[in-house]
């Protein structure tokens, strides 16, 4: 796999996130030095400054309205004036990816120092809080599992994980117009990269299912870890990155892929099953671990191909929380990301009556809540509010699971919880029907009366 240019920069122990500018190359090793502001990096900002062996800062564009200062000009400019790196922060709000060579360069013109670019508001704020001994540290080295700044991140939900996978979405050389080919990024082409793996499964073993060609392509992933190495959150790279050649080899088919957990003191552990099934040949021996958290103990066994575990959580370490299970078997590895909730507060439910009643409890005195309830079917939802002095419920037209999200109030404060009810005991011929579509159906009623009424008076 070709690997991708990527950039770190830390001043004063506060990373930052920045962009390295095509054309820039790799640094044989990190540039530690004192960081300047030069304006828009023109000669006349440089000109009283002192700048040698300095990482220098400067604003992208030019004061002058209508001037071209491109990129490779203040390039030219910072290394003339003795600079060893050049950070270009935006003149309007957000990150870009900017350009030293292009059409607009002068002939023969070779980078000298590493450039990269950097968010306006994370500029403004280096200028801001820089200091005559302001130290910082830039590095420009290839990796190819890092998450471009343009990818979606989540969280969408706190009942379930997005994005589900990544993969390769960054300098694809692809083909263009013409019978050419050049290096593009975006998540566009991203999606190609998961259709043609998914394409390949196919091909291998036509019998496969939407569900189970997922879960080859989820649990048989990579991990991702930023420049710093630290490995990427679940809301920034899902499970991980995209392995087509550990895809293609798997033999298990492992459902659900992933689990988010809502635990609270009034339910510290909870049970959860993995489905296991074989692709082809016998299970045989399988080896299964958790990482996550300390205070998470976890437990398992194995029966008729299913695997059985217990998460249980000790102490008061409130949050959300990650952790993956891990089954090896016949050299692949699956993973099953694992995000945990454990609030101090909690929210239980149960159905009678056709209707969901709630269960509210804090340690501490709390005086309202706003329960927001969501079909995860057709993703309606509902709100309700709740107070310690009444039973609240929300009634229901339509068996499925529904997910539960309660914003507790203490005080000044707010406390959340989270629960999911499974509801199967209607009739299959009731249909949920929200408000918006009884008050449509209320207009509708109307007109037809209304328009009858009028048929009548005319005879």
């Amino acid at each position: 796999m070709t690997s991708s240019l990527i950039a770190i920069l830390e001043i004063d122990e506060t990373q930052y996130t920045v962009i390295p500018m095509v054309g820039s190359s790799k640094t044989q090793e990190p540039i530690i030095e004192k960081i300047v502001f030069g304006g828009f990096g023109k000669n006349s900002d440089l000109e009283n400054l002192d700048v040698k062996d300095a990482i220098l800062i400067v604003e992208r564009g030019s004061d002058i309205e209508g001037e071209l200062l491109f990129f490779s000009i203040k390039e030219m400019n910072a290394a003339k004036a003795g600079a060893k790196a050049l950070i270009v922060y935006n003149n309007q709000p957000g990150i870009f990816l900017g350009e030293l060579i292009h059409e607009f360069s002068e002939p023969g013109y070779v980078p000298q120092i590493p450039v990269v670019s950097i968010d306006r508001e994370e500029g403004l704020e280096i200028i801001k809080t820089i200091e005559k001994k302001s130290l910082g540290i830039m590095n420009l080295f290839y990796n190819p599992d890092f998450i471009a700044h343009f990818s979606s991140r989540g969280p969408v939900s706190p009942f379930y994980i997005k994005p589900d996978i990544v993969a390769p979405g960054a300098y694809i050389n692809t083909t263009q117009i013409n019978s050419s080919y050049n290096f593009t990024s975006g998540t566009s082409f991203a999606a190609p990269h998961v259709s043609g793996a998914a394409a390949l499964l196919l091909q291998k073993n036509p019998e496969l299912q939407n569900d189970e060609i997922k879960s080859l392509l989820m649990t048989t992933v990579q991990p991702v870890s930023n420049a710093y190495g630290q490995e990427f959150s679940l809301h920034e790279s899902g499970s991980g990155r995209l392995d087509i050649s550990n895809a293609y080899k798997a033999k298990l088919i492992i459902n659900p892929t992933n689990f988010v957990i809502n635990l609270s003191p009034n339910q510290l552990s909870i049970e959860k099953q993995l489905e296991i099934k074989l692709i082809e040949g016998e299970l045989g021996k399988i080896n299964v671990k958790f990482e996550g958290p300390e205070f998470i103990e976890f437990t398992h066994n194995i029966k008729n191909n299913n695997l059985l575990m217990e998460l249980n959580i000790i102490g008061e370490k409130f949050g959300e929380h990650e952790g993956k299970i891990f089954i090896n078997h016949e050299k692949i590895q699956y993973t099953i990301p694992v995000l945990i909730h454990y609030t101090e507060g909690s929210i239980s439910a149960y159905e009678e009556n056709e209707k969901i009643f709630f269960e509210i409890n804090h340690p501490d005195k709390w005086s309202s809540a706003k329960i927001t309830v969501t079909n995860s079917k057709n993703g309606n939802t509902y709100s309700i509010t709740a107070t310690p002095d009444k039973k609240t419920s929300l009634e229901i037209y339509e068996n499925g699971e529904y997910w539960i999200d309660a914003k507790i109030r203490v005080d000044e404060n707010i406390s959340n919880a989270f629960d999911t009810i499974k509801i199967t005991s209607l009739p299959e011929e009731m249909k949920l029907m929200n408000i918006p579509e009884k008050q449509i159906i209320l207009v509708i009623s109307a007109i037809i009366i209304i328009g009858t009424a009028g048929l009548f008076i005319r005879k």
